[in-house]
């Protein structure tokens, strides 16, 4: 793994110094709505193999995104290796760093080291149907829309009824930018 730079973003191999930042993160219901329904993550009692990622600074493929002119922390990037040749692109954001374009050139930055040096073949990423706002990040790095499956959860969460959305995105269609 690398460390990554954009125009605004240093993505870099996560550590353990980024494990009070990851979990701010995780306490902020808006950020948590479309993972867990908005419910802060209580540490002590949350659950080892819970359904979404929650990095601690340890994980390998997880990268701590800052701002590079001033080092304030703005989120996390994952590329999951799912198996030979596919990954799945994963983002956490502050709340205070939506819609500044940060999501989109965080994740354009992992999807081109992904089909450079990552040697992946397809790279997806899910979300729930109503998370609009990833929906929008996924098309403007390039993926496509593949399918909505909906899952009966045991413990739903507003908008789980609509389903989850997969995207995705082949080295052969991808443009290199």
């Amino acid at each position: 793994m690398a460390v990554l730079q954009t125009m605004q973003l240093t993505l870099s191999p996560c550590c353990p110094n980024d494990r009070a930042d990851f979990i701010d993160l995780e306490l902020d219901p808006e950020v948590m709505r479309f993972l867990n329904g908005g419910h802060a993550v209580d540490h002590e009692q949350s659950e080892p193999n819970a359904t979404f990622l929650m990095p601690r600074g340890t994980e390998p493929y997880v990268w701590a995104a800052r701002r590079t002119a001033n080092g304030a922390f703005v989120g996390w990037f994952c590329l999951w290796p799912e198996s030979e040749g596919l990954a799945e692109l994963g983002y956490r954001l502050r709340r205070m760093d939506w819609g500044q374009g940060l999501a989109s050139e965080g994740a354009s930055a992992l999807v081109s080291w992904g089909f450079r040096s990552g040697r992946y073949d397809k790279i997806v990423a899910t979300t729930m149907a109503v998370n609009h706002a990833s929906r929008r990040v996924m098309e403007k790095i390039g993926l496509t829309y593949a399918r909505t499956v909906c899952v009966e959860w045991p413990d739903p969460i507003p908008g789980s009824e609509h389903g989850e959305v997969w995207y995705e995105l082949m080295r052969s269609e991808w443009n290199g930018s």
